[in-house]
């Protein structure tokens, strides 16, 4: 069912189920014993913080957050669920222009964040373009956290929040542009993170990996609320390296876990993945991509857990569709699974929007309580993406059998159109994928004067293996017919990310507009 629960209700009621379970570990390589709180602790810590926003702000201004994976980043999450302040999450890699973009679109009041993370001065960063922030009084430095919460005022009242209040705006990952910010609210979050757990298989009490970034919905939804759901410990992993996440692993005998298909390659490809202990491992999922068939199976083969897929985006808090455990390996490989529970889905023509027959490609769109409410302070783009009947466009090019089970092709954006031709780089990355020597993909439309676009393929080898040209031009014509055959060849190191581990084709597009890529040599 949906339930009508605030972030704050939840944590309340899972504090006064199971006080003493752990609840928040900050996973990191400093020695034992990490830094932890049990469910009453934290619902202590995050009630305190709450009276010491308030001492600050108003409910419904916006505060936004930058820093990596730290505790004190829940523990605000927690607080500003209690005080009814509306968190903005922040990329703590942002430079100054898209730092200062994100808390004018917003009218952040409000900033914490961690003076610098991994060599990015933040504080410096937010100095820089302080006088450019009018809204911007009060800045607040995680280092100084105890000082914050001795501000607090206890005498304080709580407001009274309702489930379908806004609580969070998160900014869309930008792999297409520049990102919007979605204003997602308390009843969408709580639920979709509770549910999304119970789908995957994730038992009640575990231990959770919570590798993916907080400022993601994977992380400060899936994770924290997902956990939160089953009274679990998360073991938040403060940034994402593949040695020290299994590390955690091991020691914490971690039973569920969700991570990007770029986190998961990273560890199965770690060098001593083979001789690790992940016997305690129950469930794992992944999304946010394109999740490669031979990942699925590769995965299911090397841990003995069952494996499921997410699919969505920020817009709908954010999943809509998921595979479920016990699927068939064929489903859980090509396919995005059923809709959630009470979540409706529909494919659509993308010229008449009428809904198509089964089987047909269309616009995938979504409808139910895990909606945004919209675009903050963009009525022109929510208008786009959320028609008149309440169906949220995705921009994602799908198809549905008779059981309700989507395919993914790819992305409205992301189609390759050649000649007149309409052509779904999807399809193209699933094979290059199960070739023995590539490691990751992008196959992305690069500007042609003849053909309008023309296919282009940028890979990175698998570890051990050498790209050639010739060989995987060969294996993709045997496949595939000639105008999906990749006529530009990129070999990369690695690729511009998001965030959140999402390759970024755009990026791709316009390093390559930009003469930064170099063909691979044909023999």
């Amino acid at each position: 069912p949906v339930r009508d629960l605030t972030i704050g209700e939840a944590l309340r009621e899972a504090a006064q189920e199971a006080p003493d379970a752990s609840a928040l570990v900050a996973g990191s390589r400093e020695p034992l014993p990490h830094r932890s709180w049990t469910y009453a602790e934290l619902l202590d810590e995050a009630t305190r913080a709450a009276h010491a926003l308030l001492v600050r702000f108003q409910p419904g201004e916006r505060v936004a957050v930058g820093a990596p994976n730290v505790p004190e980043w829940v523990i605000l999450e927690y607080a500003c669920g209690l005080a009814g302040v509306i968190l903005v999450t922040v990329n703590p890699s942002y430079q100054p222009r898209e730092l200062a973009y994100v808390l004018n679109q917003s009218g952040a009041t409000g900033i914490f964040l961690l003076p610098e993370f991994r060599g990015n001065p933040m504080l410096q960063h937010l100095e820089s373009v302080r006088e450019e922030c009018p809204a911007l009084r009060d800045v607040v430095l995680f280092t100084e956290w105890e000082g914050f919460l001795a501000s607090a005022d206890a005498g304080t009242e709580l407001p009274e929040l309702t489930a379908d209040m806004a609580c969070m705006i998160q900014y869309t990952s930008g792999t297409t542009g520049f990102p919007k910010g979605a204003l997602l609210h308390h009843r969408g979050l709580v639920n979709n993170g509770a549910h999304t757990m119970a789908t995957m298989g994730a038992k009640p009490r575990s231990t959770y990996m919570g590798i993916m970034p907080l400022f993601h919905t994977g992380g400060c939804v899936l994770a924290v609320l997902g956990a939160l759901s089953l009274r679990s410990s998360l073991v938040l992993v403060e940034m994402f390296e593949p040695g020290l996440v299994l590390d955690l692993m091991e020691t914490y005998s971690a039973g569920a876990m969700l991570g990007v298909p770029t986190m998961l390659i990273a560890m199965v490809e770690h060098p001593s993945f083979a001789e690790r202990d992940l016997s305690s491992v129950h469930a794992i999922c992944s999304g946010g991509s394109t999740v490669p068939a031979n990942l699925v199976r590769r995965l299911e083969d090397a841990i003995g857990a069952p494996f499921t897929i997410v699919f969505g985006q920020t817009e709908c808090s954010p999943v809509c569709n998921m595979t479920h455990p016990d699927d068939t390996i064929e489903d859980k490989a090509n396919t995005l699974g059923r809709p959630m529970p009470n979540v409706e889905v529909k494919i659509v023509n993308v010229e008449s929007n009428a809904t198509q027959p089964i089987g047909e490609l269309g616009e995938l769109c979504t409808r139910g309580y895990h909606v945004m409410h919209g675009y903050y302070n963009n009525p022109e783009a929510t208008a786009k993406a959320i028609d008149s009947d309440g169906w949220l466009h995705t921009g994602d090019l799908a198809k549905m059998d008779e059981r309700g089970y989507c395919t993914i092709e790819g992305r409205l954006k992301d189609m390759i159109i050649r000649g007149g031709e309409n052509i779904y780089p999807r399809e193209i990355e699933e094979l290059l994928f199960q070739h023995p020597s590539v490691g990751e993909v992008a196959v992305v439309g690069l500007p042609d004067e003849r053909m309008g676009e023309e296919v282009g393929a940028f890979l990175r080898a698998a570890p051990g293996e050498t790209l050639d040209r010739n060989t995987l031009f060969a294996y993709v014509r045997e496949n595939l017919s000639p105008q999906k055959t990749p006529r530009h060849w990129f070999a990369l190191e690695a690729f511009p990310l998001t965030g959140s581990g999402k390759i970024q084709k755009f990026e791709l597009r316009k390093g390559w507009e930009n003469g930064n890529y170099s063909e691979m040599s044909a023999q």
